[in-house]
């Protein structure tokens, strides 16, 4: 049987490792609700919505870009050895 208390340690992990997921998962999250909302026939929130999930993803990108030219280049040094 499927337990997230079993996972839950592993995706707090990743989370702290990796903070820029957030932002980009909560892009893919709100771009579904865009879809919800379109199907529903509700234009005028879906607009509204899917201007929020793209300055998240926008946010997201732009840390992760700038945590890659900080620790990016260590990073590849270390993975080819």
């Amino acid at each position: 049987m499927f337990s997230i208390r079993q996972y839950l340690p592993r995706i707090m992990k990743y989370f702290r490792r990796n903070p820029t997921a957030l932002f980009i998962m909560g892009f893919q999250i709100l771009l579904l609700a865009c879809a919800g909302l379109l199907i529903s026939d509700n234009s005028f929130w879906a607009e509204g919505v899917a201007v929020v999930a793209y300055f998240s993803l926008v946010i997201g990108v732009v840390l992760q870009l700038i945590s890659f030219l900080r620790h990016g280049e260590g990073e590849l040094e270390d993975n080819d050895r």
